[in-house]
């Protein structure tokens, strides 16, 4: 009877007692997760809607997000009939434009407790790992129908046990060790699969298990999650969720995988994920000295406050390249509002920074940060495809927070060890 992490959840949310890897069970998630694109789910649904309505005003969360404030008509339409459906059908869990990147919404709120199911009209759903939750991406249509039903099928996935030993050096983040695995494994090597971190895991934060629970889906995983433990509890309590709140789900000690991998996280360098493809792994010394034009600091991967307070840390009472764009673009409107406070907006600002409003636009090219052909920019982002960023004939390199702040000051890709020690 014994089962991983994933094969728990889904028989616990399938009402079976065991489960088993591709076994097609019939789930009721906790929410639905959607953002700028519920226009776009909502139009394939219109006569349903008109005749059943929705499944439940509290089922799902809406955020705008993806292009914010609207960039043209078309765009300020389609947030228009999002704010209008949200009032015909009471829709209560909604997060308009400036609340914050909707990842980042969903964990902040409170509405991913440990041991909940959640699927989102997002790929990086998976984030809600870092808290203990199951959460997966899933298509329009799919979201379309569970805004309709509440009810939908998922596949069990097999299971991946990645244990992490030792502890990472100075100038080298989580996301150096995401993406040194994405690079280890390939972005296919862990396909549809539900990847579990254990090992030395309680020196990573919750925005730490963040930013690597994000990448999940950056080697192909249906979901990724870190096991609940002080951290997590200590970060729910923060938010004001009790741990009577939350029935937390562990694997079992003696549970089957179809991989274990571990790794000694004591020997990663700072690295960088080169075009155009995120497992295109190198370390920061391959590539130092490559010339930049502009540096992306945020996204739903890396724009936590700690990430502003690492790149406010190497930036203060210094200047960036005058040949350099630097873009900081905080996850929620909580987090500016922290950043505020303590200065860490001031720093930034004064260093040659432009704070851009909470949003995704950046990340996708769809708003604001827009590359020209022939330009590179470095970014704490999580994907480096060819046009992500607006220009096909542009370059991004994917790194930590500290790397893009340290490249930023000289206008080259530069690792963060040497400036971090000054």
């Amino acid at each position: 009877m014994s089962m991983t992490f994933a094969e728990k959840i889904l028989a616990k949310y399938a009402g079976e007692k065991k489960v088993a890897p591709s076994q097609i069970v019939t789930v009721h998630p906790d929410h639905l997760l959607t953002h700028d694109n519920t226009a776009a789910i909502i139009q394939k649904i219109t006569n349903e809607l008109d005749k059943y309505g929705v499944y439940s005003k509290s089922f799902s969360i809406i955020v705008i997000d993806h292009v914010v404030p609207a960039a043209s008509e078309k765009t300020a339409s389609n947030h228009k009939a999002i704010r209008d459906f949200v009032k015909k059908y009471n829709i209560e869990n909604f997060f308009d434009v400036g609340a914050g990147i909707c990842h980042q919404i969903v964990v902040e709120k409170g509405f991913a407790p440990p041991g909940t199911l959640l699927l989102g009209s997002d790929s990086h759903t998976c984030s809600y790992g870092a808290v203990g939750a199951f959460s997966s991406g899933i298509d329009r249509t799919e979201a379309a129908s569970l805004m309709l039903t509440g009810e939908t099928w998922l596949k069990v996935p097999n299971s991946i046990k990645m244990t992490l030993n030792g502890k990472l050096p100075p100038g080298v983040f989580a996301k150096d060790l995401v993406l040194y695995i994405i690079g280890d494994i390939s972005a296919s090597g862990a396909n549809y699969c539900s990847v579990e971190y254990h090992g030395d895991v309680e020196q990573f934060s919750i925005a730490d298990r963040f930013t690597i629970a994000n990448m999940g889906v950056e080697m192909g995983a249906k979901n990724s999650v870190f096991a609940v433990d002080k951290v997590t509890t200590n970060y729910l309590k923060s938010i004001g969720m009790p741990s009577s709140a939350y029935d937390p789900i562990y694997p079992d000690e003696d549970a089957s995988y179809v991989q274990e991998l571990s790794y000694d996280v004591s020997k990663i360098d700072p690295v960088v994920a080169c075009p155009h493809a995120v497992d295109n792994v190198k370390t920061v010394s391959e590539i130092e000295g490559l010339e930049i034009q502009q540096c992306l600091i945020g996204t739903c991967t890396n724009g936590r406050l700690s990430d502003l307070k690492i790149a406010t840390d190497i930036l203060k009472g210094k200047k960036i390249s005058s040949d350099v764009r630097l873009l900081v673009l905080p996850a929620s409107k909580a987090i500016y509002e922290a950043a505020l406070k303590t200065g860490i907006i001031q720093t930034l600002v004064e260093s040659g920074a432009i704070i851009l409003p909470t949003g995704c636009g950046p990340c996708l090219g769809a708003h604001q940060g827009v590359l020209a052909p022939g330009e590179r920019c470095i970014s704490t982002a999580n994907r480096n495809f060819k046009g992500r960023m607006g220009c096909k004939e542009a370059e991004i390199y994917l790194a930590s927070p500290a790397t893009v702040a340290v490249s930023a000051l000289y206008g080259k890709i530069t690792d963060p060890r040497e400036e971090m020690k000054k």
